[in-house]
Protein backbone atom coordinates (compact mmCIF):
# COMPACT_ATOMS: atom_id res chain seq x y z
CA UNK A 1 0.00 0.00 0.00
CA UNK A 2 1.40 3.60 -1.01
CA UNK A 3 -0.46 5.12 1.92
CA UNK A 4 1.47 4.74 5.00
CA UNK A 5 -1.67 6.24 6.96
CA UNK A 6 -3.54 3.80 6.10
CA UNK A 7 -6.24 2.46 8.73
CA UNK A 8 -7.49 -0.95 9.42
CA UNK A 9 -10.22 -1.83 11.76
CA UNK A 10 -10.01 -5.35 14.12
CA UNK A 11 -13.46 -6.26 14.47
CA UNK A 12 -13.53 -8.94 17.26
CA UNK A 13 -16.20 -11.90 18.16
CA UNK A 14 -15.32 -12.43 21.87
CA UNK A 15 -17.21 -15.50 22.53
CA UNK A 16 -13.96 -17.70 22.89
CA UNK A 17 -11.86 -15.12 25.12
CA UNK A 18 -7.90 -17.08 24.76
CA UNK A 19 -9.03 -17.80 20.88
CA UNK A 20 -9.67 -13.96 20.36
CA UNK A 21 -6.68 -13.16 21.74
CA UNK A 22 -4.61 -15.08 20.08
CA UNK A 23 -6.13 -13.80 16.78
CA UNK A 24 -5.76 -10.12 17.12
CA UNK A 25 -2.65 -10.87 18.49
CA UNK A 26 -1.81 -12.63 14.90
CA UNK A 27 -3.39 -9.95 13.07
CA UNK A 28 -2.03 -7.28 14.74
CA UNK A 29 1.46 -8.58 14.47
CA UNK A 30 1.24 -8.76 10.53
CA UNK A 31 -0.72 -5.16 9.98
CA UNK A 32 2.45 -3.63 12.24
CA UNK A 33 4.85 -5.13 10.10
CA UNK A 34 3.68 -3.82 7.05
CA UNK A 35 3.98 -0.33 8.28
CA UNK A 36 -0.29 -0.37 8.95
CA UNK A 37 -2.08 1.44 11.71
CA UNK A 38 -4.26 -1.68 13.67
CA UNK A 39 -5.10 0.25 16.68
CA UNK A 40 -8.47 0.13 16.83
CA UNK A 41 -10.42 -2.95 18.09
CA UNK A 42 -14.18 -2.97 18.09
CA UNK A 43 -15.51 -6.03 20.21
CA UNK A 44 -19.15 -7.93 19.77
CA UNK A 45 -19.95 -11.49 21.74
CA UNK A 46 -20.04 -13.78 18.91
CA UNK A 47 -19.58 -13.87 15.48
CA UNK A 48 -22.84 -13.69 14.32
CA UNK A 49 -22.81 -10.10 15.45
CA UNK A 50 -19.40 -9.52 12.99
CA UNK A 51 -21.04 -9.02 9.81
CA UNK A 52 -22.81 -5.27 11.64
CA UNK A 53 -19.63 -4.01 13.08
CA UNK A 54 -17.58 -4.47 10.21
CA UNK A 55 -20.52 -2.55 7.79
CA UNK A 56 -20.09 0.29 10.53
CA UNK A 57 -16.32 0.59 10.34
CA UNK A 58 -16.37 0.08 6.99
CA UNK A 59 -19.12 3.13 6.30
CA UNK A 60 -17.38 5.34 8.90
CA UNK A 61 -14.87 6.40 6.21
CA UNK A 62 -11.86 5.73 9.30
CA UNK A 63 -10.37 2.34 7.50
CA UNK A 64 -9.07 1.39 4.62
CA UNK A 65 -9.84 -2.16 5.60
CA UNK A 66 -11.79 -4.05 8.13
CA UNK A 67 -10.32 -7.59 9.30
CA UNK A 68 -13.22 -9.75 11.06
CA UNK A 69 -11.96 -12.04 13.89
CA UNK A 70 -13.53 -15.30 15.95
CA UNK A 71 -14.54 -18.51 15.94
CA UNK A 72 -17.67 -20.99 15.91
CA UNK A 73 -16.90 -24.24 17.55
CA UNK A 74 -19.38 -27.21 16.32
CA UNK A 75 -21.62 -27.75 19.23
CA UNK A 76 -24.53 -30.70 19.13
CA UNK A 77 -26.89 -28.34 17.41
CA UNK A 78 -27.58 -26.86 13.86
CA UNK A 79 -26.46 -23.38 15.55
CA UNK A 80 -23.14 -23.78 14.42
CA UNK A 81 -24.07 -24.05 10.34
CA UNK A 82 -26.14 -21.19 11.06
CA UNK A 83 -23.82 -18.97 12.52
CA UNK A 84 -21.17 -20.00 10.44
CA UNK A 85 -22.57 -19.37 7.18
CA UNK A 86 -24.89 -15.67 7.69
CA UNK A 87 -21.16 -14.50 9.59
CA UNK A 88 -19.76 -15.34 6.47
CA UNK A 89 -22.01 -14.22 3.84
CA UNK A 90 -22.31 -11.04 5.89
CA UNK A 91 -18.47 -10.73 6.19
CA UNK A 92 -18.33 -10.86 2.29
CA UNK A 93 -21.88 -8.73 1.59
CA UNK A 94 -19.81 -5.76 3.18
CA UNK A 95 -16.98 -5.68 1.19
CA UNK A 96 -18.87 -6.31 -1.96
CA UNK A 97 -21.46 -3.30 -0.85
CA UNK A 98 -18.70 -0.98 0.28
CA UNK A 99 -15.31 -1.65 -1.60
CA UNK A 100 -13.80 -2.01 1.47
CA UNK A 101 -11.68 -4.99 2.16
CA UNK A 102 -12.81 -7.07 5.37
CA UNK A 103 -10.49 -10.27 5.92
CA UNK A 104 -12.49 -13.33 7.18
CA UNK A 105 -10.42 -14.86 10.13
CA UNK A 106 -13.33 -16.45 11.66
CA UNK A 107 -12.36 -20.06 12.71
CA UNK A 108 -14.96 -22.92 11.97
CA UNK A 109 -13.93 -25.68 13.51
CA UNK A 110 -15.30 -28.88 15.18
CA UNK A 111 -12.99 -28.61 18.29
CA UNK A 112 -10.89 -26.57 20.56
CA UNK A 113 -7.64 -28.38 19.54
CA UNK A 114 -8.11 -27.60 16.27
CA UNK A 115 -8.94 -23.80 16.94
CA UNK A 116 -5.56 -23.67 18.73
CA UNK A 117 -4.33 -25.02 15.64
CA UNK A 118 -4.67 -22.11 13.99
CA UNK A 119 -4.19 -19.14 15.56
CA UNK A 120 -0.64 -17.60 16.49
CA UNK A 121 1.47 -19.70 18.04
CA UNK A 122 -0.62 -22.93 16.28
CA UNK A 123 1.05 -25.80 14.41
CA UNK A 124 -1.27 -25.08 12.25
CA UNK A 125 -1.14 -21.41 10.79
CA UNK A 126 -2.23 -18.01 12.06
CA UNK A 127 -5.92 -17.40 11.09
CA UNK A 128 -5.90 -13.90 12.32
CA UNK A 129 -2.59 -13.31 10.06
CA UNK A 130 -3.62 -14.57 7.32
CA UNK A 131 -6.78 -12.79 7.48
CA UNK A 132 -4.74 -9.18 8.06
CA UNK A 133 -2.62 -10.54 5.23
CA UNK A 134 -5.50 -10.77 2.94
CA UNK A 135 -6.75 -7.46 3.74
CA UNK A 136 -3.38 -5.88 2.78
CA UNK A 137 -3.07 -7.72 -0.50
CA UNK A 138 -6.62 -6.50 -1.41
CA UNK A 139 -5.49 -3.36 -0.76
CA UNK A 140 -2.04 -3.40 -2.62
CA UNK A 141 -4.32 -4.84 -5.65
CA UNK A 142 -6.59 -1.03 -4.96
CA UNK A 143 -4.12 0.84 -4.98
CA UNK A 144 -2.26 -0.65 -8.22
CA UNK A 145 -5.66 -0.61 -10.04
CA UNK A 146 -6.15 2.96 -9.14
CA UNK A 147 -2.93 4.38 -10.11
CA UNK A 148 -3.10 6.27 -13.69
CA UNK A 149 -3.11 3.90 -16.47
CA UNK A 150 0.91 3.95 -18.49
CA UNK A 151 2.69 4.89 -14.63
CA UNK A 152 5.85 2.76 -14.86
CA UNK A 153 6.28 0.12 -12.32
CA UNK A 154 2.43 -0.66 -12.11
Amino acid sequence: MSDSGARVALCVARFYPELADKLESGARDALSEAGVDGGDSFEVPGAYELPLIAKYAATSGRYAGVVCLGAVIRGETDHYDYVCGEAARGIQQVQLETGVPCGFGLLTVDTMEQALDRVQGGSKRDTGRHAAEAVLASLAVKDRLGQRAGDPGR
